[in-house]
């Protein structure tokens, strides 16, 4: 068995809670998108829907002349309800967003071992915490939806723009 010196060990688990730190700044910002996606697109089929059942509501009460189109309006609200309800985007929504703060907390509590815990504390304890903290992002990978392609590509973006980043954090510390 090769030995490993304590300095070693230390650097191999602050390599791998900033593994699960980035692994959960992307996990975060793609669940963020797929949520903003996911309120557009209720908004998108839930307004239709809301106004054309009051035109149409209106136009039948007004007049027996606008039964056609009353009749018509409320099969496209009735369409656009019946969209609304099957891609259930108002839960999809709440879902993505709720996944997205999971993984804020599984990135700040990644990021606070490895530069508050791990220099002070016991090897064992941390390779506890981290065993603690992976499992944790196992089982939101196991429930989160995964982003599409739109999603990917926004929260990419956000990220190189500095969307993660916190000004403590910057180059410019004393500045």
């Amino acid at each position: 068995m090769v030995e490993v010196s304590e300095s070693e060990r230390r650097q191999a688990l602050a390599e791998e809670f900033s593994r699960l730190e980035e692994s959960a700044m992307y996990s975060a910002q793609n669940q963020f998108e797929q949520a903003k996606q996911w309120r557009g697109i209720n908004l998108m089929l839930g307004l239709p829907a809301s106004v054309l059942a009051a035109v149409s509501g209106a136009t039948a009460l007004a007049s027996t002349a606008g039964r056609l189109w009353a009749g018509l309006l409320a099969l496209a609200a009735a369409a656009f309800g019946a969209v609304l309800t099957t891609v259930n985007a108002s839960h999809r929504t709440n879902q993505a967003s709720s996944a997205a703060n999971a993984y804020l907390e599984i990135q700040t509590a990644a990021r606070q071992a490895r530069l508050l815990d791990l220099p002070v504390t016991d090897l064992d304890e941390m390779r506890a915490a981290l065993a603690e903290i992976t499992a944790r992002r196992d089982e939101q990978n196991k429930t989160a939806e995964p982003p599409n392609r739109w999603a990917w590509r926004r929260a990419q973006k956000n990220i190189d723009a500095g969307g993660q980043a916190y000004g403590v954090d910057s180059s410019e510390k004393g500045a």
